[in-house]
């Protein structure tokens, strides 16, 4: 497949056939994934392939964590934004309950345990080079030595005939994911990937153009085309 093709139809799919998901399928997504860059090609990541109980486990820890995701949407907030504060947190709490109430019985979140492939994906804080970890805000650097390969699985998963997608709603109850699968303190709960044969793939995403996103010299400069 094209690389350009592979990069703009590589969607978030959430509908899987039930299709399984051979090892040897698994294992070559992986295998391709593992090149992707990290910090001193230290590759913190660690793979948890779940599979048995623990998957209803993890899905009734995902969805309590879900609902309050929701609850900022009903909110009108961005959910977990660094930014809000926190009368703005008091309101999405009260949003709680209503959330619940709007779930969706054949929903991602509430069936995710049903997934063809289950993946936790952990950082070993150990091998992080987390240069804003000392900065006055919310730190994100570490990520930068996970998320490339995160990325890569659903790459290489695309090229596989598979889909899937990234989920990092898990982390909201890391202690809770950490109990059930047995991760030590020194690693985080980096993301949950989802994986199976797509009903469907998505061939138009919607995306912001360069212009949007892209200005010379400054944050307030101009924006950057192709003129």
């Amino acid at each position: 497949m094209d690389l350009n093709e592979v990069l703009r139809t590589t969607g978030s799919i959430r509908k899987f056939s039930p299709e399984p998901v051979s090892d040897q399928l698994l294992y070559d997504v992986l295998d391709d994934a593992r090149f992707a860059p990290s910090g001193g090609n230290r590759q913190a990541w660690r793979v948890i392939v779940v599979t048995g109980h623990r998957r209803r486990e993890l899905r009734d820890i995902y969805l309590d964590a879900w609902h309050d995701y929701v609850a900022h949407v009903l909110a009108g907030l961005v959910p977990f934004s660094p930014l809000a504060s926190e009368p703005e947190r008091a309101v999405a709490l009260a949003k709680r309950e209503e959330a619940v109430l709007l779930s969706n019985p054949k929903g991602f979140a509430e069936t995710i345990d049903e997934v063809p492939v289950m993946l936790v994906v952990l950082a070993d804080l150990g091998a992080l080079a987390a240069t804003d970890r000392d900065l006055d805000r919310y730190q994100l650097v570490g990520g930068a030595s996970i998320y490339p390969f995160v990325w890569s699985v659903l790459l290489s998963a695309h090229d596989h005939g598979l889909g899937g997608v990234m989920t990092t709603v898990l982390t909201k109850h890391e202690d809770r994911a950490r109990r059930v699968l047995h991760v030590p303190d020194t690693y985080a709960v980096a993301a949950l990937v989802a994986l199976g044969h797509p009903l469907k793939r998505h061939t138009k995403l919607q995306r912001r153009s360069v212009e949007e996103f892209t200005s010379r010299d400054t944050f307030d400069g101009e924006a950057f085309s192709r003129d």
